[in-house]
């Protein structure tokens, strides 16, 4: 009797948004700007599975953590950058993108958007 491995049909999956915060949290491990402890006190995270473990964790996506403490901690990160206090944002000084006003893609990013802000393309129905 051949061997068969089964695979989960419903193992996690993340979304585009949580992959989104997984990436800009690695970019943050490393640039050196991750910071561990409560408001970075502890200084920069030197270690890539703790790296993992908290991009896990602010993305709602840790298998450790419970389906209430995740959606909290999603929630948490997404105002976070919605309020441009993350590191990356505080070191790259980049606002939150797509907020009212701002621009809708940095010159940087190549956005095709990257010269009209928010308010400017928003359009009354008739």
């Amino acid at each position: 009797m051949p061997m068969t491995t089964s695979t989960s049909t419903s193992s996690s999956k993340t979304t585009p948004s949580q992959r989104k915060t997984l990436g800009r949290v690695m970019h943050e491990y490393a640039h050196g700007e991750l910071k561990s402890g409560p408001g970075g006190k502890a200084g920069p995270v030197k270690n890539r599975k703790q790296a993992i473990a908290i991009a896990l964790h602010e993305s709602g996506a840790s298998k450790y953590d419970s389906p209430k403490e995740r959606q909290h901690s999603y929630a948490r990160t997404k105002q976070k950058e919605a309020d441009g206090e993350t590191y990356q944002q505080e070191v790259e000084g980049k606002s939150h993108v797509g907020a009212r006003g701002k621009r809708e893609s940095s010159p940087a990013m190549g956005g095709k958007e990257r010269d009209q802000t928010n308010a400017a393309r928003q359009v009354d129905p008739p």
